[in-house]
């Protein structure tokens, strides 16, 4: 199953999201926000009225479950093993990849600095996470020792030097990207 820092579930109209600090929308709005990953997110700080309102919203049925591995946190979309030939080395532009851990905690704290490159490079490179638990083989055969692991696939193959291992600025991602994107004479 396709997961990613944020999880898909219903949530209340005015509920903050603890990962982008924005105010979530009604599920029927996805694609933007960032979900909790469950309902115990909520405790004591919420009126009790509010608590209850919450608690009675459903969970989303397992007929979703297509919808889920296609919600998003942002721009950037998990991806499963299954999708990584078509998604990654398939693709007809660069592709960088995000090897993530829902409990890695430099993982979660680049996060927002990949949202921004998914949307600075957009149309010159895609950005797609794969979750190092859900994802056994892809960690073995890219033989991923460290989260997070960034790696830039172009036509098919692991670009030369392109892997970068543990937390990164945003600066030092601005350059990483520009000097391997500027490499690979992407137009």
């Amino acid at each position: 199953m396709a997961t990613s820092l944020c999880h898909s579930i219903t949530a209340p109209s005015r509920l903050s999201c603890s990962l982008h600090g924005s105010i979530l929308a009604r599920p029927s709005s996805f694609g933007g926000g960032c979900l909790p990953q469950s309902r115990s997110v909520l405790s004591s700080p919420l009126p009790r009225a509010r608590r209850k309102a919450f608690q009675a919203l459903p969970l989303l049925s397992s007929s979703d479950a297509a919808e889920k591995r296609s919600v998003r946190c942002g721009s950037v979309r998990t991806i499963v093993q299954s999708e990584f030939a078509g998604e990654v080395l398939g693709s007809d532009i660069p592709v960088l990849v995000d090897f993530v851990a829902d409990w890695c905690g430099p993982c979660r704290l680049i996060s927002p600095i990949i949202e921004w490159a998914s949307q600075e490079y957009n149309g010159r490179l895609k950005v797609f996470k794969i979750d190092h638990d859900a994802n056994p083989k892809l960690i073995e055969e890219y033989k991923v020792y460290g989260l997070p692991t960034l790696i830039l696939f172009k036509n098919g193959e692991e670009v030369p030097e392109s892997r970068r291992e543990g937390a990164i600025t945003k600066i030092k991602l601005k350059e990483y990207l520009d000097s391997l994107l500027s490499s690979t004479k992407v137009v």
